[in-house]
């Protein structure tokens, strides 16, 4: 691989990981509580 096209990318790839990891707990509790009021509104 050459190392320019490492040092494009791997900025970038850092970038997408860091915005993944500030924005997975807020998603994951947004699923969570769109699942839990699917899950209620079916038993109702």
């Amino acid at each position: 691989m050459d190392f320019r096209l490492l040092l494009v990318f791997a900025p970038l790839g850092l970038a997408a990981a860091w915005a993944a990891f500030n924005i997975a707990p807020v998603a994951i509790t947004q699923v969570q509580g769109f699942l839990k009021r699917l899950n209620e509104s079916s038993n109702a």
